[in-house]
């Protein structure tokens, strides 16, 4: 249940719930709020409309008693005059609060405007006499009990003066509660829906999750039954949709196929190695079996022979296998001039045709000096074993690069092998009747480490007929560098 409730398609849908969950509390609220704030107004204008209504009657001077009141449970009604008194009031008005008066109804019926001679001492108003106030009303929240009936509503404040010039004050209610049955109607079918709505967005996200993840699930079933039965030949399907799951697919099969591909290439360079090493082993053991039944026939110098051949073969095997796994020695920069310089003296007196040199400048590369040396060795001892006369190295800067040229005189590579020289224990048939002790791995280890250094190695025909192998190595800080 963990694992079902940690899954993409389960948090996806967590998360999209909750996010339109989120959406509609705040869309909700934001509705509410806005439907309260209009009937509330509209609530305020009703009780204005009603307050302003009985103060123009009062300001064209009628007479308290023949007002024109509204009807008490929708519109309850109470005037006070100066001193706080209640003048009139709405009929069967029986209790009332959040108008400021303690009293309910006029204390003397048949009070009526100029019937208090103290009048004119308190008016203070700024009105004139018969005029209504145009300033916005003042509002109260309060209740009123009409005919037994109790209700809150929302006062409307007026003040008006009669063509006596006296002053009166004018209390319209509104009732609150269509305002607040509407707004808890509202709520209601929110608070209803909500639940509803998310169980819709739930179940339509799992589904659509579901779906848009069923490629990665095939994906995933693929890859684990390819990993049991270790068939790299497989690939897993690639949907149609061409989206990222697409692209997740394809290259899942680029590097399923780089894996076929490995792996094939580490087969052969097993098998290779095996039927390379199973030559010098085959002979050493005759040579000793032959020496210990005849020691006088002990041939030393092929003894010895077999075991350096066996020795730099062990060795070039090593490299190769530290090469692929991606051992990449700490770098540094190199005079490559100087390092061509020192191989080609130390291989002067050793080399079967000596080479000859033109070394045109002293580039800066970043390597490893022993590997570049292995370079460029390997390639005079190519060079050396198929020369007829003639092997010619050339070092010059081109283009932010450096340029190492290897030629000889010898029967050159056919354009048909000139990739398939690079690889592992590939011999020409020309080469095996001439190759005195090599294994095929020279080109391979020099293309290898020339490609680990960020440059490229080709071969094609040099001026004299032979091989033309040239290396090309990004200058420090050139084009193309590391």
């Amino acid at each position: 249940m963990a694992g079902r409730l940690s899954s993409v398609r389960a948090r996806t849908t967590l998360g999209a719930t909750a996010v339109v969950a989120g959406a509609l509390i705040a869309a909700g609220l934001a509705v509410v709020l806005l439907l309260r704030a209009n009937l509330s107004g509209q609530t305020d204008l009703e009780a204005e409309v009603a307050a302003r209504n009985v103060a123009s009657q009062l300001a064209s001077g009628t007479r308290f008693a023949d007002l024109d009141l509204p009807d008490g449970k929708e519109h309850p009604v109470q005037v006070v005059d100066e001193d706080g008194r209640v003048v009139a009031a709405s009929e069967d008005l029986e209790a009332i609060s959040g108008t400021g008066s303690p009293d309910v109804r006029p204390a003397s019926p048949s009070a009526e405007p100029g019937d208090d001679d103290d009048d004119d001492d308190n008016n203070d108003d700024d009105l004139g006499p018969g005029e209504v106030s145009d300033d916005d009303p003042g509002f109260s929240t309060g209740s009123a009990t009409v005919d037994g009936s109790s209700a809150d509503y929302r006062f409307a404040v007026v003040e008006a003066t009669t063509p006596r010039d006296e002053t009166v004050t004018v209390h319209a209610g509104s009732d609150l509660s269509g305002t607040r049955d509407a707004v808890g109607t509202a709520t209601r079918a929110m608070l209803a829906g909500l639940p509803l709505l998310l169980a819709v967005v739930a179940g339509v996200t799992w589904l659509v999750t579901r779906r848009a993840l069923r490629p990665v699930e095939a994906v995933r079933a693929e890859l684990a039954e390819i990993t049991a039965a270790g068939d790299l030949f497989r690939r897993v399907p690639v949907p149609d949709s061409g989206d990222e799951i697409a692209d997740l697919a394809a290259t899942t099969n680029e590097t399923l196929a780089r894996l076929e591909e490995s792996a094939a290439r580490q087969r052969g360079f097993v098998a290779d190695a095996s039927h390379e090493l199973r030559s010098p082993i085959a002979s050493l053991r005759t040579q000793l079996e032959v020496a210990a039944a005849h020691p006088e026939l002990l041939d030393m110098d092929g003894l010895v022979e077999d075991v350096v051949r066996l020795q730099h073969l062990a060795a070039d095997l090593l490299l190769l296998a530290r090469i692929d796994a991606g051992e990449r020695p700490p770098p540094e920069t190199v005079a490559l001039g100087r390092l061509v310089r020192d191989e080609l003296a130390h291989r002067a007196a050793s080399g079967r045709v000596p080479p000859r040199s033109s070394v045109e400048a002293d580039p800066q590369v970043t390597g490893v000096p022993r590997q570049l040396s292995r370079v460029v060795g390997n390639l005079l001892d190519n060079a050396g074993r198929h020369a007829d006369e003639v092997v010619r190295l050339s070092l010059h800067e081109e283009a932010g690069q450096a340029v190492i040229q290897v030629a000889d005189d010898g029967p050159g590579v056919p354009p048909a092998d000139r990739d398939r020289i690079f690889e592992r224990f590939v011999r020409l048939d020309d080469a095996r009747s001439r190759d005195e002790g090599g294994s095929g791995l020279g080109l391979a280890i020099a293309r290898d480490l020339v490609v680990a250094h960020g440059g490229g190695i080709t071969v094609g025909e040099a001026p004299e007929g032979g091989a033309l192998f040239e290396v090309r190595l990004p200058v420090s800080g050139g084009v193309g560098g590391r």
